[in-house]
């Protein structure tokens, strides 16, 4: 029996990534890849075989050495039997403001799942089209629209989402927090009503919130007692319709 105790449709979460913040220890870069190498082995029991997991990383930084996490675990996922779906960057114009390097503007969603059947609700998660109303100008389909009604693909570069930064509505004390639509279009994409989502580092309980708005059960662990209390607030005040957002 894995820890969770059952199997789940979709893993969505964003680890600690090494660089001393409050709700971890910074150890050595091996030390740390080496756990992340457990969790993924764990990951793979926990996820069904028709499931998704989907992780966001940024980069491990030391004494202005910069190591992008994604390509430091891709590996490991592939060594543990994940196949790869996409490499999504999702970019943002606030951050870190640096002196000695470009500053860091995105981070990535890493996409695997564990079998070739597998849920992609892609009418779900479409974006409106940049031309809307482009029609075919020849051939059979002449004068009709040559762009699919519900929108296009939202494809693998996302800057349609904002960074959750100190004037963001949803921003609580938690320091890093990515926005519910980030997990609103990943979950829609990615499972149906009633599957089950899993964060195993529920932080402010972002992940949590977009499922159970979206008609998902969740499963999640989180360490920090003040992060859980902040958490079971905004579960509440979503399923209360109370919830702070971000309208894009």
């Amino acid at each position: 029996m894995n820890a969770v105790g059952q199997k789940v449709t979709l893993i969505l979460s964003s680890p600690p990534y090494n660089i001393g913040k409050e709700y971890e220890n910074k150890s050595a870069l091996q030390t740390y890849l080496e756990w992340q190498k457990q969790l993924i082995k764990e990951y793979y029991d926990v996820l069904s075989d028709n499931g998704t997991l989907v992780y966001q990383v940024g980069n491990f930084v030391d004494r202005g050495k910069v190591y992008p996490l994604d390509c430091l675990l891709f590996n490991y996922f592939i060594e543990q039997g994940f196949i790869p779906r996409n490499r999504i960057v999702w970019t943002f114009g606030h951050g870190l403001h640096c002196t000695k390097r470009l500053s860091g503007r995105h981070e990535t969603l890493m996409v695997f799942t564990k079998s070739e059947k597998y849920c992609f609700n892609l009418d779900d998660i479409r974006v409106p089209q940049k031309n809307p109303n482009k029609r075919y100008y020849k051939g059979p389909k002449k004068g009709q629209l040559s762009g699919n009604p519900l929108g296009k693909n939202p494809g693998d570069v996302w800057s349609d989402i904002t960074n959750v930064k100190n004037n963001h509505p949803e921003k609580t004390d938690h320091p890093c927090q990515y926005p519910l639509e980030l997990v609103r279009r990943v979950v829609k994409a990615y499972s149906n009503p009633s599957d089950t989502v899993f964060d195993p580092f529920m932080g402010s309980f972002t992940t949590a919130c977009g499922a159970a708005e979206l008609g998902r059960d969740f499963l999640g662990f989180e360490l920090m007692p003040e992060y859980i209390e902040i958490g079971k607030k905004r579960l509440e005040e979503s399923k209360a319709n109370r919830l702070l957002v971000e309208v894009n």
